[in-house]
């Protein structure tokens, strides 16, 4: 096989292996369906699940970076991943097998969720500089669209299959986490067709000279196509935090040099504030539809993370296609605000239900359908955040670090919010939660208009369409032989 050939094997792989990761690639999916569980089978409150998703959560954040600096560093990419797919794998089981009702156990669940979390957070840099090492930082955009579309593809096959489970088995849906093995088998036979030598570890570190975001008027460079226009429709804004413009040599940029980044500050900061906004809203759809609704409660339930990842599908499709003509600051602005929007709708339709003495059908179905703008605003999230902090670490030989970084704030808002919109649920009702987390969802749509500039490098958005052509050339006659 020629080496133009084993590149397009090892995409045609890569592909396979981000379809099986689904819902084991940060983990979320399945602690989303184990919060139903909990509450439903094992008579969990709120604030126990809430407990959990934080722990989970935590440990994420604590791990993530320093897997990110691992996943740098290290020329064992893919037997990391394997390993951390494996474990997480295990450990989904195991919280099937061992809760106890009313959580008097709550003690051992806190602790596989704190290893679980740890495990999990080297999913994200390790799949993604497997990717930026095998199609280099301008293929990252179409590459990483074409990831998240399987992800959530493979994602939406996993909970149909385990919702339909949990349905036919209802109460005791313990044993619909049986999906999890069989998509990691999938992940691990995928990556291990994988040839090592077609992985460019420093281009999966984003080690390219020539290219640095931010200049020393915190304006990103090479942010203008050729005639000096802004590449983004919306525009970007202009730092003046008076950085310094140190410029790359053929070796890494200090973690420290990476921090003083502006234009990276502002991205962590708006990351956090999404999913402290966002991250509890799909958990709180799906107890509002499965509690006190038996097995039709938790089959609707399952279709909230079925609905979303359809449309997740398509949010990535179109930011792969656009985001290179677009810029990736148009289409971020259209997932921030879907959420306050989602917020709203929901805010009204649980009001309606709060109403009725017994919830109909069709109400039911209203309120799932609200998933689509979860499919929106999660579906641009996923494929763009990855883009953005592409570009933010291009040329420094960090990209999975810096993904670490912009991860980390993910898990620790996707924490926060994981107990404080449980706490709300509990508290105050679910019809306020969605209000206030509707008016928390705001503020980082705001502020990544007013304080974000557009990341896109016009050199990746001349080559991207280039690359692909020729990609989609050769990827034709190759793929038909690959599994031979």
């Amino acid at each position: 096989m020629t080496s133009s050939e084993s590149k397009v094997s090892a995409r045609f792989f890569l592909g396979l292996v981000a379809l099986f990761l689904g819902e084991l690639r940060d983990g979320l999916t399945m602690i989303n369906m184990q919060s139903a569980f909990l509450m439903v089978s094992k008579s969990y409150s709120e604030k126990q699940a809430g407990i959990l998703f934080f722990v989970f959560g935590m440990s994420q954040f604590l791990f993530q970076t320093p897997a990110g600096y691992i996943m740098d560093y290290t020329d064992w990419k893919v037997g990391w991943l394997a390993i951390a797919s494996i474990t997480t794998t295990g450990l989904t089981i195991l919280t099937a097998a061992t809760a106890q009702e009313y959580g008097t156990n709550l003690g051992w669940m806190i602790f596989i969720k704190f290893v679980q979390g740890g495990v999990t957070a080297l999913i994200p840099p390790g799949l993604n500089s497997i990717t930026q090492g095998i199609v280099g930082s301008d293929g990252m955009t179409q590459q990483v669209s074409r990831n998240e579309m399987r992800n959530h593809f493979g994602t939406a096959i996993i909970v149909l299959t385990g919702s339909l489970a949990a349905f036919f088995m209802y109460p005791d849906i313990g044993m619909l986490f049986l999906v999890s093995p069989i998509a990691c088998a999938g992940v691990v036979f995928f990556l291990l067709k994988i040839d090592p030598k077609d992985i460019d570890h420093d281009a999966a570190r984003g080690l390219e000279s020539g290219y640095e975001l931010t200049g020393k008027d915190g304006v990103p460079k090479n942010s203008v196509d050729k005639e000096g226009q802004n590449l983004s429709p919306m525009g970007q804004a202009s730092f003046n935090f008076d950085t310094k413009d140190e410029g790359h040599t053929d070796g890494a940029s200090s973690p420290l040099t990476l921090l003083k980044d502006p234009t990276l500050l502002t991205f962590i900061i708006v990351v956090f504030l999404f999913h402290t906004s966002n991250g509890t809203v799909l958990p709180l759809v799906m107890q509002t539809l499965a509690i006190g609704e038996g097995s039709i409660g938790i089959l609707m339930s399952g279709l909230c993370i079925i609905v979303a990842q359809i449309f997740m599908v398509v949010s990535a499709k179109i930011c792969g296609d656009y985001s290179g003509i677009w810029g990736r600051k148009t289409l971020f602005l259209v997932g921030l605000f879907s959420v306050p929007v989602r917020c709203l709708i929901l805010y009204i339709l649980t009001g309606i239900k709060n109403a009725q003495e017994e919830t109909s059908v069709f109400l039911q179905v209203i309120i799932l359908s609200t998933q689509i703008l979860d499919g929106v605003g999660a579906g641009v999230f996923g494929t763009m955040y990855i883009l953005v902090t592409s570009d933010i670490s291009a040329g420094t030989g960090r990209f999975s670090l810096t993904l670490g970084l912009t991860t980390a704030a993910m898990s620790i808002g996707g924490t926060a919010s994981g107990y404080f919109g449980q706490a709300l649920a509990q508290d105050h009702g679910y019809q306020n939660a969605f209000m206030i987390l509707g008016f928390m969802a705001c503020i980082p749509g705001v502020g990544y208009l007013i304080f974000m500039p557009e990341t896109l490098n016009s050199l990746q958005a001349d080559n991207m369409s280039k690359i692909e052509e020729g990609a989609e050339n050769e990827e034709k006659p190759v793929a038909a032989g690959t599994l031979a």
